[in-house]
C-alpha cells in the first residue's frame, strides 16, 4: 500500500446524546474533510456539517477545511451557540442576587 492512511476520531454532543467516530483515513485529509466523510450528519439529522464550527481535543480551530490532521487526532464538531454566553452569566448572576435578597428578607 502506498498511501498512508491516519486514524482519527470525529465527534459530536448534544445535551442528551453523543457520538463518536472512529475514521482510516488517507494521510492529507483536513478537519472539514474528516467531519464530513465521518457520518456523522445520519446521526444528527440536521447537522450542517459544512459550516460547523470544529476544533481538535478542546481547542477551536479557524480554518478547518486548511487543517490537515495528524494520526491519533480527534475532531470535535460544535454546535453554533445559540445565546451570548457573556449575557447568560449576566443573567443567572441577577436571579443567584435575587434568590439571596429573597432569602435575607424571609
Amino acid at each position: 500500500m502506498d498511501s498512508k492512511m491516519i486514524v482519527v476520531e470525529v465527534v459530536y454532543a448534544l445535551a442528551d446524546k453523543q457520538k463518536l467516530l472512529r475514521l482510516s483515513l488517507p494521510y492529507g485529509t483536513t478537519m472539514r474533510q474528516a467531519a464530513e466523510q465521518s457520518g456523522m450528519a445520519t446521526h444528527f439529522p440536521g447537522l450542517d456539517l459544512a459550516n460547523s464550527p470544529l476544533g481538535i481535543f478542546g481547542k477551536a480551530v479557524a480554518k478547518a477545511q486548511e487543517r490537515v490532521l495528524e494520526d491519533g487526532e480527534r475532531v470535535e464538531i460544535y454546535r453554533p451557540l445559540i445565546a451570548d454566553p457573556k449575557e447568560v452569566r449576566k443573567q443567572r448572576a441577577a436571579k443567584a442576587a435575587q434568590a439571596k435578597a429573597g432569602e435575607e428578607d424571609g
